[in-house]
């Protein structure tokens, strides 16, 4: 299915424990995967998450001074839902988990036909750490994104990991690995045409 007649837009959450502008990644694979989003009309906006201010809790709105409505407003504009993470102690960030906590009010936020407001939207997980867990995480996080109204495509993850112990960082390869360009590629494919598809036929389920 062509993507071409449809303007589609995609919005990733980076959940590294960095601030701006050090390097990051989680950024960068997202980036790598940006690259071929782009190729099927994907336009992607990428954002630290760290960079806000996302208040602990459970509701759309926690209050002053808190920019998760800002981060939501855009999540619910896009078409596409990407969380990146990079794993610590064999789990997602804090910054990742503290996202999926706020996605937690979603179950109370229905449109005029009682579905989520995220209803018609696709979402993917990106995972990067020196030591296992991205399976896990990649579980984790997309059961999480099916919970509160997310489409979920096949092969909706991309992941790297470096040998356990090790130094080198994704961020620091001279090049993007094989398998994981090839991840990237059907990642991308497959979440644009099921995205390109809901938004052409919005009550097809």
């Amino acid at each position: 299915m062509s993507t071409e007649a449809t303007t589609l837009k995609a919005l990733t959450l980076v959940c590294t424990l960095k601030p701006s502008p050090a390097a990051s990644s989680s950024e960068k694979l997202a980036r790598d995967v940006t690259i071929e989003l782009e190729k099927h009309g994907v336009t992607n906006e990428i954002l630290r998450a760290v960079d806000y201010n996302i208040k602990p809790g459970v509701e759309t709105d926690m209050g002053p001074g808190d920019d998760w409505p800002e981060l939501r407003a855009k999540m619910l504009d896009a078409d596409i839902f990407i969380i990146s993470t990079p794993t610590w102690v064999g789990q997602m960030s804090s910054v990742a988990l503290r996202i999926i906590e706020r996605l937690d009010a979603e179950l109370g936020e229905t449109d005029d036909k009682g579905r989520l407001l995220t209803y018609g939207k696709v979402a993917a997980v990106l995972v990067v750490g020196n030591e296992d867990g991205a399976h896990k995480i990649t579980a984790d996080t997309l059961q999480a994104l099916n919970d509160v109204g997310f489409t979920i495509p096949a092969s909706a993850s991309s992941y790297w990991n470096g040998e356990a112990m090790h130094k080198v960082d994704y961020q620091d390869l001279e090049s993007i690995p094989e398998n994981v360009d090839s991840t990237n590629k059907t990642l991308a494919k497959n979440t644009a045409q099921l995205a390109a598809l809901l938004k052409q036929h919005p009550d097809l389920f």
